[in-house]
């Protein structure tokens, strides 16, 4: 894989990363979300005006467009797993800009992450 394909694989990653720490940002400003017949759309537009959410969602279209380029380059048996790298980027934004706890547990799991996505890129 070149340096130009793993950027967009990257940049897909991170933009996707963005979009699911965005949109958590959101839920937390709106709250719990109990959905019935009589207050699913007042619940829908009150979730659709959240700016972080709206921001998540526009992550994600470009997150799309960019992995769609870096698929076209690369084999879906390396980029897909590539993925995993998005658990080490929402771990480390949960902790940061979330304030979510990051146990020992949780770290050791990213090690092995980072470790696997190492072995499958020099593949």
């Amino acid at each position: 894989m070149n340096l130009s394909t793993f950027g967009f694989i990257l940049t897909g990653i991170l933009l996707n990363a963005t979009a699911q720490l965005l949109l958590k940002a959101g839920t937390n400003a709106v709250g719990e979300i109990h959905l019935t017949a009589a207050n699913w759309f007042a619940t829908g537009v009150k979730v659709a005006t959240q700016l972080p959410i709206v921001g998540g969602l526009a992550c994600y279209v470009l997150s799309v467009v960019v992995w769609i380029i870096g698929l076209s380059r690369v084999d879906v048996t390396i980029a897909y797993p590539m993925l995993s790298l998005g658990y080490i980027v929402n771990a480390i934004g949960a902790w940061y800009f979330l304030g979510e706890a990051v146990s020992t547990q949780r770290m050791l799991a990213i090690g092995i992450i980072i470790i696997g996505v190492a072995l499958l890129a020099r593949s």
